[in-house]
C-alpha cells in the first residue's frame, strides 16, 4: 500500500472533486446499511450535506466506521459530523459544496435555516483506485 501520492491525489480530484454520487455504508448492531449520496472529494475526504437526525448520522454516531464506493474506487474511513452547514467553522467547505452542488443545492431539498442540516466528512483511511488499467492501493492517513 502506498501513501497518497500527487498522482493518486490528482486522479481522485479529477474523478471525485465535483458532485459525485457514491455509495456510503454504515453499520448498526452488526447490520450493514448502504445508500447513495451526493459527495465532493477533497484532500483525503468525502463531504456530504445531510440531516443530523438521519439514519446514517445516528449510525455513525454509534459507530463512526464507514465505507464508500464510487466509480472504480472503494475505501474505508471514519464518519465525522462537522455540525451545522452554516456555522462559521464550516464556511470554507460549505462554499465549496455550494459550488460543487450548484445544480441542485437550492431546489428545496435542504433547509439551510435548520441547524440539523449538517456536513458529514468521511475521512478516508485506505482504499483501492482503478484507473486506466492500473491498481492503486492507497493509504490516506497522514503522518
Amino acid at each position: 500500500m502506498e501513501k497518497l501520492t500527487s498522482k493518486t491525489e490528482r486522479l481522485m480530484t479529477e474523478r471525485f472533486g465535483k458532485d459525485t454520487v457514491i455509495a456510503l455504508a454504515t453499520t448498526e448492531d452488526g447490520v450493514p446499511y448502504v445508500r447513495y449520496v451526493n459527495a465532493f472529494y477533497e484532500d483525503g475526504a468525502f463531504y456530504i450535506i445531510t440531516h443530523a437526525l438521519s439514519g446514517k448520522m445516528k449510525q455513525l454516531g454509534k459507530n463512526p466506521a464507514a465505507a464508500i464506493a464510487g466509480e472504480w474506487f472503494t475505501a474505508q474511513g471514519t464518519g465525522i459530523n462537522l455540525g451545522y452547514f452554516g456555522k462559521q467553522e464550516n464556511r470554507k467547505i460549505a462554499e465549496k459544496l455550494r459550488k460543487a452542488f450548484a445544480a441542485w443545492i437550492d431546489n428545496g431539498h435542504n433547509d439551510f435555516a435548520d441547524e440539523n442540516t449538517c456536513i458529514l466528512c468521511v475521512r478516508l483511511s485506505d482504499g483501492v483506485l482503478l484507473s486506466h488499467g492500473e491498481r492503486y492501493e492507497i493509504d490516506f492517513t497522514k503522518e
